[in-house]
């Protein structure tokens, strides 16, 4: 799941910027605000969600949308274990291999009607099927004829080990035991969904006045480009939550979102909302949280790409980084970062990866044709318009400069368009992150698998998929270990089509007037139990 911003908006007008100046100038806590309530809530997404359709969804914004509209089979606890929502127990048979869900018979759609077992067989193979293109299919293979029939061999879902086999039993037949597959249900993309909503308005069928949900809220409007209403569901199986209403805003330039909760006018920011330079001085004010999160942020190279189809290359431009540099210049507690699993996980390997070793880069470099970066082509280095994300760019092509003695164009752009180009154009290098959808280490290390549809860089490795399947069927944690850092060093030593940078943190600030907004690695904004501190 990628978690990242895009560039400012024409959304205020040359009075709202004026203000602005006194509002920075103040930097008191929120005021309590004429226009608020104590039932109203108020949280700055940062941008426009590229899609609130849970089969097409892959990024951080439109997910924390969806988390608030939606519940699944399960959900995470406090301690990341998935615990029964919709599916109020399980039975687990042949050796792992078969999942038997019992669903509670009292969840609702907005309109009424009941949440049944063939609805979640309906989504699961909607996200399966190859004319949805979702590039989330991959998480499902585990299932039985999932991956044939998403790559078009198998042409009947019937076929797809999934099914309800009546109103309220799923049924679900693995190829194999996987530890962590209840985990995945916990995920927005295996939420059910109505086939009847969904085959009427196509394309549309998320639109306020199409949509139905199960989840504490429903959406009540949407206005592109500016903001998300959200209403308490009162059919909500577990009870109305006690905000009415929550605004979701797309306010991108941070400077301006800060200002906007220190005069009261949002209630909740995060990372989207807090410049670089303001870091320090917000971790003193009351509502501060600051929580590790299990995501990673990394460069990426187009492995079909001259130069970066030479592995030497690749492993140069790695080497070439002090990621040392990058907690000093975000300020906001991020932990350089040499492999790919991160800290708190199974598998977590910090003595796996490449370090900085310039004069080892140079040697690469000049193996590879290019000594001191002479006759080596123009290359780009793409990133979606944030301010983090510009100044690492810059400081890493700094870095390239003076150690491999290359310039690479720096190109950013607008976050819609960022994602459309990574699928169907990569450029050379681009930055992306990744934040845990289940906190497995099959979550982080299948994303570059061959048939997953986020791994842009376009890097195959029999090898290293062959791994993954065989970690995937163990059930042993030490021998899952040994196959994720053999896996780890083929992606991060070996061969390197990506390059890990550091690991992040979430800084968020809370009025104090609000309580019940939990805070944990998932980075998913959770508002069903927001409520009026006491």
């Amino acid at each position: 799941m990628t978690l990242v911003l895009r560039k400012p908006r024409l959304l205020y007008s040359a009075v709202t910027l004026a203000l602005l100046l006194v509002f920075v100038s103040c930097k008191t806590a929120p005021d309590s605000d004429s226009s608020a309530s104590d039932t109203h809530f108020r949280v700055n997404l940062g941008t426009e969600p590229p899609s609130l359709d849970w089969s097409l969804a892959t990024d951080g914004v439109s997910f924390n949308v969806i988390a608030n509209l939606m519940v699944g089979l399960t959900e995470f606890t406090r301690d990341l274990k998935p615990a029964p929502v919709i599916a109020k127990s399980w039975d687990i048979a042949d050796g792992g291999k078969r999942i038997i869900f019992h669903l509670r018979d009292d969840v609702l759609w907005s309109d009424g009607q009941k949440v049944g077992a063939r609805d979640f067989e309906y989504s699961w193979k909607r996200l399966l099927n190859p004319k949805t293109a979702s590039e989330y299919a991959y998480i499902l293979f585990d299932i039985i004829n999932a991956q044939e029939y998403h790559e078009g061999k198998l042409a009947d879902a019937g076929e797809v080990g999934v099914r309800a086999l009546d109103d309220v039993t799923l049924e679900v037949r693995l190829r194999h035991s996987a530890s962590y597959f209840l985990s995945l249900t916990t995920f927005e993309v295996t939420f059910p969904q109505r086939q009847d909503i969904v085959e009427k308005f196509e394309s549309r069928w998320t639109d306020p006045e199409h949509i139905v949900t199960n989840g504490p809220f429903t959406l009540a409007s949407w206005k592109h480009e500016n903001e998300i209403q959200l209403r308490a569901n009162p059919k909500y199986f577990l009870g109305k939550p006690v905000m009415d209403r929550i605004t979701m805003l797309m306010v991108s330039e941070k400077t301006t979102a800060l200002a906007m909760y220190e005069q009261g006018q949002l209630d909740f920011i995060d990372n989207r909302s807090i410049p670089t330079l303001e870091k320090k001085r917000i971790a003193k004010q009351r509502g501060f949280h600051h929580v590790p999160q299990l995501r990673g942020y990394y460069y990426g190279f187009a492995t079909h790409r001259k130069p970066f189809n030479d592995p030497r290359v690749r492993k140069a431009f790695a080497m070439a980084i002090d990621r040392d540099t990058f907690p000093k210049i975000l300020q906001g507690g991020e932990k350089p970062a040499s492999s790919w699993i991160p800290p708190g996980m199974l598998a977590h390997n910090s003595k796996i990866g490449v370090h900085f070793n310039p004069p080892e880069a140079r040697r690469l470099l000049r193996e590879a044709g290019y000594p001191d970066g002479k006759g080596f082509p123009q290359v780009v280095l793409a990133y979606n318009t944030e301010e983090d994300h510009k100044l690492v760019a810059e400081a890493v092509q700094s870095m390239w400069q003076r150690n491999l003695g290359v310039i690479v164009r720096l190109d950013n752009q607008e976050w819609k368009v960022y994602l459309k180009n990574l699928q169907n154009d990569p450029p050379h290098i681009f930055r992306l992150g990744w934040g845990a959808d289940y906190p497995d280490p099959d979550n982080f290390m299948k994303l570059f698998t061959a048939g997953s549809g986020n791994n842009n860089t376009r890097w195959k490795n029999p090898r290293y998929d062959q791994l993954l399947d065989l970690a995937a069927r163990e059930l042993d944690g030490k021998k899952r270990v040994k196959l994720y850092d053999e896996a780890q060093k083929i992606l991060v030593e070996t061969d390197l089509p990506i390059v890990p940078l550091f690991w992040t943190s979430e800084s968020t600030l809370l009025n104090p007037r609000f309580t019940g907004l939990e805070f944990n690695s998932m980075a998913r904004i959770d508002l069903r139990n927001v409520r009026p501190a006491d």
